[in-house]
């Protein structure tokens, strides 16, 4: 009788013995995904598979420089082309000498000298979650260290309720908690839960009402050990503390804490545990461009994008005014956020150009401030995480590194919202400073007297970006399938905007679908 085996249990052995890409030529072999469509795959190309052939690669930014760093290990010739005069694209970190351009003029950044005087003025976090990019971190040895991002010392801010009081978000949270745990034991006590629970199931919900929201032994809730004392004290000390009477649940109510603030860690790339690199985001940058920086021509604005008889053909302006010069290749990844790429001039089909004609950007804003101390550890206790405002700047984020040196740089805004955005962008760089002290102010009293220094980037209005992450829910279908011999990468083709993993993914799965053509599977 001939043996027989599942599609399931060969793909299973083909990845024992040979590995994930050979799984993935498998699955196309069997019909079971198209070529033609970017996957989420490691790029885990053959060795020399790539030689003879070269590859166009527009953008110096993570996913760029992803692209080239797997491809060149293939033995594919790479070319990128990187518009400004760095590589990270997106991501950067600002530090003392710096100077930040926008399309309306340059600021320097006036902090002082220190390893932990820096401010990510684009991604700041890594979930734990985003294996590709951590696994390179682990590849490149850049050291991590965790990113705080919830804290319950930090503050809730609305300046319609709590007479305009900032509150700590312990105290939001669990007089939230015993608010909501009263009226289930409510509730519970009563019959309306006869025919859903058994005598025994009511009475340990209740004793799990209890503990959730700790509620007395009339099971109503009248403040808890758990959001602190009376005087802002912490700890009982000594003696037992006297409980802070609890919030109103009215103003908790009307206040805007509750519509996502409250379960912004829930979301799941905002889940603990999230990571940074040592010393700044940009360190994954540049261990990028030690190993593909010599592949980089910097200041090379890409002006036209053509279909060759070869494949591609790229035509680009070296540096302001500087000389035209042209770049053939078998391939090209193209990596320019959709905002500058839709008028740079193509021959795209047209589901491609309506594709990148859809993709708005996000017009975010970061403002980040130098302090001459830690006024946020000293005064309040709070070490990392991040208080909410419903004022423009958003978000106060206080550095998890650094702890007790002499000062420290706190992010003083962050705008994601498109007309706060818009807003702060028609301001001069020393008008947003202003309007983030003066907020920031009703936070903290005494805010303006601490900043020495500080630094905004308005996205938006960043040359060769033109926004932050795209704010669309998907990824248009067309920039995830080659245009001829051109492929797309970048966060924009990706399920995972605004994040580096997912620039990465995209670069591998435009890598892995190249390699497929070239070998003629």
């Amino acid at each position: 009788m001939k043996a027989t085996i599942s599609k399931r249990g060969f793909l299973q052995a083909v990845g024992a013995a040979v590995g994930v890409g050979a799984v993935y030529r498998s699955m196309q072999a069997l019909g079971l995904v198209s070529t033609e469509v970017a996957h989420e795959v490691w790029a885990d190309l053959p060795r020399g598979s790539g030689e003879g052939k070269s590859v166009a690669i527009l953008g110096a930014g993570i996913a760029g420089m992803t692209a080239a760093y797997e491809l060149s290990k293939a033995g594919y010739r790479c070319t990128i082309l990187e518009a400004a005069d760095r590589a990270g694209g997106r991501n950067l970190t600002a530090r003392a000498g710096d100077v930040v351009g926008e399309v309306d003029g340059r600021q320097r950044v006036n902090f002082s000298e220190g390893d932990h005087l820096y401010a990510n003025l684009g991604p700041a976090r890594i979930p734990y979650h985003h294996g590709t990019i951590l696994g390179y971190c682990k590849e490149f040895g850049v050291g991590l260290e965790v990113f705080t991002n919830d804290n319950r010392a930090a503050l809730f801010h609305n300046r319609e309720r709590f007479d305009g009081r900032p509150v700590s978000a312990r105290r939001v949270i669990t007089d939230i908690r015993g608010y909501i745990a009263e009226l289930l034991a409510k509730a519970v006590d009563g019959t309306s839960l006869d025919s859903a629970l058994t005598v025994e199931d009511k009475e340990r919900l209740l004793q799990m009402l209890v503990q959730y929201g700790d509620l007395n032994a009339d099971h109503l809730y009248k403040g808890t050990k758990r959001g602190g004392y009376r005087d802002g004290r912490l700890n009982a000390g000594l003696k037992a503390g006297e409980l802070d009477d609890p919030l109103d649940f009215s103003d908790l109510l009307k206040s805007d804490f509750w519509e996502y603030k409250l379960h912004f860690d829930d979301f799941l790339d905002q889940n603990p545990t999230l990571l940074q690199p040592v010393g700044g985001m940009d360190t994954i940058a540049k261990a990028f461009e030690e190993r593909v920086g010599s592949f980089v021509r910097y200041r090379s604005v890409v002006e036209e994008i053509r279909k060759s008889p070869k494949g591609v053909r790229i035509v680009y302006r070296s540096g302001l005014g500087g000389a035209v010069g042209t770049l053939d290749a078998d391939f090209a990844i193209c990596s320019i956020p959709a905002p500058v790429l839709k008028d740079i001039q193509n021959d795209f089909a047209p589901e491609t150009k309506a594709a990148i004609e859809s993709v708005a950007f996000a017009p975010a804003i970061k403002i980040a401030f130098q302090t001459r101390r830690r006024f946020w550890e000293e005064d309040h206790a709070i070490y990392g995480g991040i208080s909410w405002t419903d004022q423009d700047i958003t978000q106060i984020w206080y550095p998890p590194y650094g702890y007790h040196r002499d000062n420290g740089v706190i992010v003083g805004a962050y705008v994601w919202n498109k007309d706060i955005g818009l807003r702060f962008e028609g301001m001069s760089p020393e008008e947003r400073l202003r309007v983030a002290i003066e907020e920031g102010e009703r936070v903290h009293p005494g805010y303006a007297g601490e900043i020495e220094a500080g630094v905004s980037r308005a996205w938006g209005k960043v040359p060769f970006q033109k926004g932050a992450w795209p704010t669309g829910k998907e990824a248009p279908a067309a920039l995830q399938r080659p245009d001829g011999a051109i492929y797309f990468a970048g966060d924009q083709a990706s399920a995972l905007p605004g994040w580096q993993e997912g620039a990465a993914l995209a670069a591998h799965a435009a890598v892995a679908a190249i390699n497929e053509r070239v070998m003629g599977k």
